[in-house]
Order: structure tokens, then sequence, then C-alpha cells
């Protein structure tokens, strides 16, 4: 492989070579570089280019190599990081323009621990304003775009990394999910990610000045999004890793205990009442074939409340929004992002008072009941959307357009409310009439067993292939970013 063409490595690949010295942190970094240089002007996926100080670190880990210094896990792997998480001198804008000089004072505990394990920070990625939206375009930077085509939104509200990552800028992207920020640009692109369950990943924001609300603590995780399920095995246990600044972190290790037998994986194409597209029932069908063909016991089982969970715990989310949050939004927010706030209250009505706090208690109760659902089944296999991923600014469109793009994604968010971990996984790419689209499922795994849904979404993509390189094939032709 020549050096123009080291962009194409997984992180996994990136670091058998990195780590012995057969390859230099400097030209897997500078290869990245220049895959961003051509691909991101038509993307606008990284909107913070930090080339400069990339270049430099990776030689600072080259002489620190060649001086004896044990390389980290990520010694030299092409990193980006979302731009609404503290990056030491660098704005945590959020895709705010008040908040455009917010300056952070040091590094959120996913940056540092990104770069204690040797990877490098090429750039900043793309969000909503506030990250509040499946779709990514804000006032500040722009829309940023997918590169399968402008016919799909990049997804929401890690929309900038899942369109970096899939596109070559970065072997590793960082995201977060509050109630699908990381699936949904995964699903979009066709990338593999796993939702983190809750206190997995440290978080904080040493430049926020008030501490985030009770079901904001609870629901939303930091995660990374990748090309392959591999290289989530390779990167998690270092991103996982503790950090006092994060009082409620568990310290457990990213590889559990063998499940004795086969794993039983619960099975269901039930979207409660909204329509199953055939491409959504083909790539769940063949994530099944693969997942039984791979040694897994997939059974039609239907796991509990997970429309009544997910209704219910995004209308409680929505209650906190309300409070703690909306005047924040009229005060700074566009009016494009006001007028989707305010359908978000009439398709979720946040629930208030009295209400509030019953439904903030009855969160045990549905998670005990997937507790005691999963002690037989340790994963679930389940659509992640009902339809194709939905096109940019979908979520302008009124209560319908709304509704198309998060109404029916109860299976996103019923897992940031249970606090489970969740994978999604590309299974099958969909020719449809606007052109191709990956079409992504989703696998729910018991509490800390984050490693059992990347198995799965292995599984998977040894039969499907991984999604990057047929999208590579068509922008090398000419057909997208």
């Amino acid at each position: 492989m020549t050096k123009p063409d080291l962009w194409r490595l997984s992180a996994t690949e990136l670091t058998k070579r990195t780590r012995t010295g057969d390859l230099s942190a400097e030209d897997a970094v500078q290869a990245s570089i220049d895959r961003m240089n051509a691909v991101n002007p038509a993307l606008n996926a990284v909107v913070e280019d930090l080339s400069a100080e990339a270049l430099e670190r990776a030689r600072a880990l080259d002489t620190a190599r060649a001086g004896g210094a044990v390389p980290g896990p990520l010694h030299g792997v092409p990193v980006t990081i979302k731009i609404n998480v503290d990056q030491k001198g660098h704005a945590t804008s959020n895709g705010v323009p008040a908040l455009k000089d917010l300056i952070a004072p040091a590094d959120a505990p996913v940056v540092e621990n990104l770069q204690k394990a040797g990877a490098v920070v090429i750039g900043r990625t793309n969000t909503p304003e506030f990250s509040f939206r499946a779709d990514t375009d804000n006032p500040l930077h722009g829309r940023t775009y997918n590169p399968w085509g402008r016919h799909i939104s990049p997804g929401g509200s890690s929309g900038g990394a899942g369109a970096a990552v899939m596109a070559g800028i970065g072997a590793l992207a960082h995201g977060n999910d509050i109630g699908g920020s990381l699936r949904f640009p995964a699903a979009a692109n066709g990338a593999v990610t796993v939702k983190p369950g809750l206190g997995r990943v440290p978080a904080w924001n040493p430049s926020q000045s008030a501490e985030r609300g009770l079901l904001a603590q609870l629901m939303s995780v930091q995660g990374l999004i990748a090309r392959s399920a591999k290289d989530l095995h390779l990167s998690m246990p270092s991103l996982i890793a503790a950090d006092p600044r994060d009082p409620f972190h568990v310290p457990v290790a990213w590889r559990g205990e063998a499940v004795s037998g086969p794993v039983k994986v619960a099975f269901t194409k039930n979207t409660h009442g909204y329509d199953l597209h055939p491409e959504v029932e083909a790539a769940l069908d063949f994530a099944r074939s693969a997942l039984t063909d791979a040694g897994y016991l997939v059974e039609d089982a239907e796991p509990p409340n997970v429309f009544e969970a997910g209704r219910n715990g995004y209308r409680a989310l929505m209650g906190e929004v309300y409070a703690l949050m909306k005047d924040d939004v009229d005060a700074a927010g566009s009016q494009t992002v006001r007028d989707i706030f305010a359908v978000y209250f009439q398709e979720f009505p946040p629930f208030a008072g009295d209400e509030l706090l019953r439904m903030m208690a009855k969160r045990t109760h549905y998670a005990r009941q997937w507790s005691l659902f999963m002690e037989e089944y340790p994963l679930v296999l389940s659509p992640f959307l009902p339809q194709p991923f939905f096109k940019p600014d979908r979520d302008t469109e009124g209560a319908e357009g709304v509704h198309e793009v998060l109404g029916c994604a109860v299976y996103s968010y019923a897992m940031n409310f249970l606090g489970l971990p969740a994978a999604s996984v590309p299974a099958r790419l969909a020719q449809l009439p606007n052109g191709p689209q990956p079409i992504n499922v989703q696998i729910a795994a018991r509490r800390w067993r984050e490693d059992l849904a990347v198995d799965a979404c292995a599984a998977i993509e040894a039969r499907a292939g991984r999604m990057c390189l047929p999208l590579w094939d068509q922008i090398q032709a000419g057909g997208s970013a």
C-alpha cells in the first residue's frame, strides 16, 4: 500500500504497523489529513482543521517510540472529536454562534483517554445546534453532507463524525448519544458504533458552568463511530478508562465473562404500528441469518415495553429539557431550531411536576423488566428505524417530519432511558430510487456487556462486508462526496 492510500487502513490495521515501527505515526496522520483535504470540502464534516498540531503530536510520538517509550494501544491512530466536547484551547461551540468563543480550559475525559492511548486528533466535527437534532446543520458552521449523496441526511447529532469516518477522514470518530446521536449517524452513513451503557465512559466538560440535568446524566453517553467492529474492540477499552472527574463512572473491564452455551438473541421485527420497509425487513433477516450461521441461538421473542419505555422516557427528557434548556434555545438558537423544539414538545408532550418525578421513578421498573428478560436473552436484535434513513432537513417539515425522524425511533431512545448498551451495524446496502444507502440494524445488550453487542456486530459484518468499501468505490467513480 502506498503512502497516499494509508487512510484506507482501519485502526486495527494501522496499529499493527505503527506499534512495531513499520509505519510512522506521522505518515499515518499525514495520509488522513490529505484525505480530509480531498473530501471534506464537499462534506463539511470537519469544521476545525487541526492538521498542524496533529502532525506535531505525531512526530513527538515517533520520537518517543524511537527513544524506547512503549507505544499506546492507539499509537498514531488519526481521530476526530465532536465540537460539543472540550478539547483544550479549542471552542466547545455546540454549533451555537453564541458559544463560538467558549474555549475549553482542559480536555474532557474522552479526549484525554484517547490521547493517552496514542491517538492523534486531526480535526473537530460538526453537530447541529445544541446537539439536539438527528440531522446536522447549524448557523455557525453550516450543513454537513452524507458521503453517500445528498439524498440522505448524515444523521445527528454526531453527523460530522459519521460522515468523516466513513469518508476516510480518520480511522475513529468521537461522538455522543442522549437519544440516538451515535446510532443515527452510524445508520445514515453505514458505520458501526456501540452506545455504551450508563456509567461506562467518563464524561465531563471542564468548560461547563452548570451541572447537567439528572436525565441528561442518566441518558447521555460518550462513544466512538468506526468503520469496523474490530476497531471498536480495539479502541473502547481506552475510552472507558476511569477519570475521577466523573464520580459515577463504573470501572468495569471491557471484556466480560463468557456466556455459557450459545448466546441467545431475541429477534423482533415489531415496529409498534409504524410501517416496516421491505429493505429494513431484508436487513433484519440478513442479520438474523448471519448470527445464526455464526453460532448464535436466535429466537423470535418480544422484549418488554419498548414503545412505552421509549416514549415515556423521551417525554421525561423533554420535561427536563423544557425546564432547563428551553430558555437557552429561545435566547441563542436560530429560528429553525426553535421551531423544531416547538414540534418536539408536541410530538413528546413534556412531563412536568409530580408527573415527571413519577416517570423518573418508573425508569427503574422498565430497567428491571429488561434485566429479567436479558437473563435469558443477553442480546436483542431489532430494527433501528422502521424505514430507510430520511432526507436532509426532514425534521424541519413540521409534525410529520419530526414524527418520521424521531417519533418512530423508539428502539433508539428506549435504550438511553434504560441505560443499556446498544450497537448499530450495517446489514444491507439498499438500491433505492434516490440512490444507494446503507441499512443498519440495532443490537441491544445486557448491562456492562457492550462487548457482546460488538461481537454480534462483527459476525454480521463478516457476512455483509464493511460498508466503507462500496462507498469509497462510489466516491472514486465520482458518485458523491
